[in-house]
C-alpha cells in the first residue's frame, strides 16, 4: 500500500489553530482532519500520510506530520467552486511537529530519490514510491518527534503493520495523577505484578504506565478525577491488552486472561516452605502420625 504526501501551507496551519493541534496530538494521540483529495484517487483506509508544509521559503517548508487515511474518498461541497463537488479524505494525524521545527527542504533532497520533492510541490495529494517509505521512516525517526516516554513508539518511524497504536487518555499522561496513582499502589503491574525497577534497577524508573479503569468518554463532563481509585499502575504489555478492548478489558479481566494461559505471578519457594506444604498435605490427607 503505496503512502501519500499532504501538501499543505501556513495558511491551513493558522486555520487549524496548529499549536492546539499540537497539544491535542500530543494529549490524545490523534487530530482528525478533512483533505482535498483531488479528482477520485485511488486511496484506501490504513494508508500512511506525510504532512508537508511549504512556505515562502526552505526556512518555513519541510517536513512537519504524520498520519494515517481513516476513510475511501468521498464527494464533498468544494470551497473554492461555488456548487461544485470534489473529493476528500479523512486522516487522522498522529505525531506533529511545532512549527518551526519541521525536517527542512535540504534533509529531504538529500534523502528523497530523484526530484520526489519537486514533483511533491504540487497537487494537495500525491502518491509515494514505495522505496521513499523507508526514507521517511528513517527521517522522521532521527529529525521527528520525540515522546516522554522512552518505551513509546514515535508514529510514522516503523512500518504500518509493525506496532499497534494504543491510545490513552490525558488523566494517564497527567504528570501529578500519575504520581498520586503511583505513590498509593506503587510500581509494579496492578495485572501481573511485573517491576521495571526490580528488573531493570536504576533505568526501569519512571517506566511504568498507568492506566484509567474507566473511560473518561463514559463519564460526564462534570466528573473528578480520582488518581487513587480511577488510576491503576500497569506494565506496557498489560497496558496494550486493556487498550486493546473496547471498552478497555478490567482489572480482573486482564488477570483472568494471564491465569487462563498459566501465566501468573508466582515467587521462589524456599525449603522450610516446602517442607511445610508436605506437612500439610499429609495432614490433610489423613496421613497424621
Amino acid at each position: 500500500m503505496a503512502a501519500v504526501i499532504l501538501n499543505c501551507d501556513t495558511k491551513r496551519l493558522h486555520r487549524w489553530d496548529y499549536r492546539a493541534v499540537v497539544e491535542q496530538v500530543a494529549e490524545s494521540g490523534r487530530f482528525l482532519a478533512r483533505w482535498h483529495a483531488g479528482s477520485c484517487p485511488d486511496i484506501l483506509p490504513g494508508t500512511e500520510a506525510w504532512l508537508l508544509l511549504h512556505g515562502n521559503n526552505d526556512a518555513g517548508s519541510g517536513l512537519i506530520g504524520h498520519g494515517c487515511v481513516m476513510s475511501e474518498p468521498y464527494q464533498g461541497v468544494a470551497t473554492r467552486e461555488p456548487g461544485g463537488t470534489d473529493w476528500y479524505i479523512a486522516v487522522a494525524f498522529d505525531s506533529l511537529l511545532p512549527l518551526g521545527e519541521q525536517i527542512r527542504p535540504g534533509t529531504l533532497r538529500d534523502a528523497l530519490p530523484g526530484d520526489l520533492w519537486d514533483k511533491a510541490n504540487g497537487p494537495s495529494l500525491v502518491t509515494l514510491p514505495p522505496s521513499s517509505e523507508p526514507v521517511l521512516q528513517r527521517l522522521w525517526r532521527d529529525y521527528g518527534p520525540t515522546t516522554p516516554d522512552p518505551t513509546e513508539v514515535v508514529a510514522g518511524t516503523s512500518p504500518p503493520g509493525a506496532v499497534s497504536n494504543i491510545q490513552v487518555n490525558r488523566f494517564e499522561r497527567d504528570p501529578d495523577a500519575r504520581r498520586a496513582c503511583l505513590a498509593f499502589h506503587g510500581t509494579s503491574c496492578a495485572a501481573c505484578g511485573f517491576s521495571f525497577e526490580s528488573t531493570y534497577g536504576g533505568a526501569g524508573t519512571g517506566a511504568t504506565a498507568v492506566h484509567h479503569v474507566v473511560p473518561p468518554v463514559m463519564l460526564d463532563s462534570g466528573y473528578q478525577l480520582d488518581p487513587i481509585a480511577d488510576l491503576i499502575p500497569l506494565c506496557h504489555n498489560c497496558h496494550a491488552m486493556a487498550h486493546g478492548a473496547y471498552p478497555p478489558r478490567t482489572l480482573s479481566e486482564l488477570r483472568s486472561i494471564l491465569a487462563a494461559a498459566g501465566h501468573i505471578k508466582g515467587e521462589v519457594v524456599s525449603d522450610l516452605a516446602l517442607r511445610a506444604q508436605e506437612d500439610a498435605r499429609r495432614i490433610l490427607g489423613g496421613g497424621q502420625t
